[in-house]
């Protein structure tokens, strides 16, 4: 995709929506990070919002993308990359559903989107949310053989505490979290991980795994990690080298 492509949202000086690396390796693995980046078109302005909002885990998954990227590094594996905020549209979520353009987001409401009409909510599934799309279905063009998308979370929520340092999201393949963790913790006994923790798979809220995952019978998991641990460079190698060696050892047992 290139600006000339774009809709009129997406400026000549605004990022392109989507970023793929290692696109023509025969890796039989997809990575994805949905929630990579936090820029919102400058014909939006800032939605209302302040820097605070917009830097927060509300804005985007902190230190998903260095995770993201370094795992692809190291697998040499595809990867999808989302560079727009999820304040802008959401991904990771089934376009034009009240969840894809939130007025909302963690007690802030984000008033450029409360005062959204259906076709300016229109216009950003068309030019962020479709490229993205696109680019994942085209990878899947060439069999794969596991799939995975790559998350983060903040450390508390609604005044709760969250205590686990990653989570496997999985409702098709609990196999596949169940490996990566035995693998993790082989290495890392003391680390605290999860199925299905912060949060759990569902249709109606979620779109890479149902959609794609889930459909084509691929092993799978969306994996969230606390935002806290990966926020630097070193914590995001360090959890980017683990994934890489569960998702090796998970792929020798499908061979």
């Amino acid at each position: 995709m290139n600006h000339a492509l774009a809709s009129s949202l997406i400026g000549k000086t605004d990022p392109l929506p989507v970023e793929v690396l290692y696109g023509d390796t025969a890796s039989d693995i997809v990575l994805v990070c949905e929630h990579a980046g936090r820029a919102i078109p400058q014909s939006l302005g800032t939605l209302g919002i302040s820097d605070e909002v917009l830097n927060s885990h509300r804005g985007w998954d902190i230190g998903a993308e260095m995770v993201a990227r370094e795992l692809a590094n190291l697998l040499k594996a595809p990867l999808v990359i989302q560079h727009y905020s999820r304040l802008v549209i959401d991904c990771n979520r089934p376009p034009m559903t009240p969840q894809s353009i939130p007025c909302e987001s963690d007690h802030a409401h984000i008033p450029g989107n409360i005062a959204a009409c259906q076709s300016e909510k229109a216009d950003r599934v068309k030019a962020i949310f479709d490229p993205m799309d696109a680019a994942i279905k085209r990878l899947f063009e060439t069999p794969r053989r596991a799939a995975f998308s790559i998350h983060s979370f903040t450390p508390e929520m609604d005044g709760k505490s969250r205590p686990w340092h990653a989570g496997f999201l999985t409702r098709a393949s609990l196999g596949t979290a169940e490996t990566l963790i035995k693998v993790i913790q082989k290495h890392q006994p003391d680390l605290t991980l999860a199925i299905n923790e912060p949060y759990a798979i569902d249709s109606e809220t979620d779109w890479f795994i149902p959609h794609y995952a889930e459909a084509l019978d691929l092993p799978h998991c969306l994996i969230e990690i606390r935002n806290d641990q990966i926020d630097h460079s070193e914590g995001a190698i360090f959890w980017a080298e683990l994934l890489a060696e569960a998702i090796t050892d998970l792929m020798e047992t499908l061979s």
